[in-house]
């Protein structure tokens, strides 16, 4: 249901797992006690689950700034803390990319040379510093500034 936030998670910096296809409910919520995580979702029956008490987290699905701003009234959230230091695609810390990968990119993107393009190490996707990054951060940004909110 989150799937897409949790990307924009990802992309502020934050180690973000998304839940699978068949994954079962309880399951999810013991993972997140066992990983000191908090659990994010749009399922109002989670937060009745024994284990949910502080972990699991109700956001609304209007929209990508609506739940960002639900989320804020509920945890303090730094959409600045590491922008693009994970893949958006696995999670993994990214890598920076070294010289002989650099002839992956579009041939534009190549001209920046290998400053600010870093690799996945799980999937080896590729990421620099295009328009989409460039979309993506002003979003971030823009979160940042939103006022704070007191906690639901």
């Amino acid at each position: 249901m989150l799937a897409r936030f949790c990307r924009r998670l990802r992309a502020a910096g934050y180690d973000t797992e998304i839940a699978g296809p068949d994954e079962a409910d309880g399951r999810l919520v013991e993972r997140a006690v066992e990983e000191d995580r908090l659990f994010l979702t749009c399922d109002r029956k989670m937060a009745e689950r024994r284990l949910a008490s502080e972990r699991v987290v109700v956001l609304p699905s209007n929209g990508l700034e609506g739940t960002a701003r639900a989320l804020m009234s509920h945890v303090p959230v730094d959409w600045l803390l590491a922008p693009f230091s994970r893949c958006l695609v696995d999670n993994s810390p990214l890598r920076p990319a070294d010289p002989s990968e650099l002839c992956r990119l579009p041939p534009r993107a190549q001209e920046i040379g290998d400053k600010d393009v870093f690799v996945c190490p799980l999937c080896d996707r590729i990421y620099w510093p295009g328009s989409h990054v460039r979309r993506m951060l002003k979003q971030l940004r823009t979160w940042q500034a939103l006022p704070e909110v007191d906690g639901a």
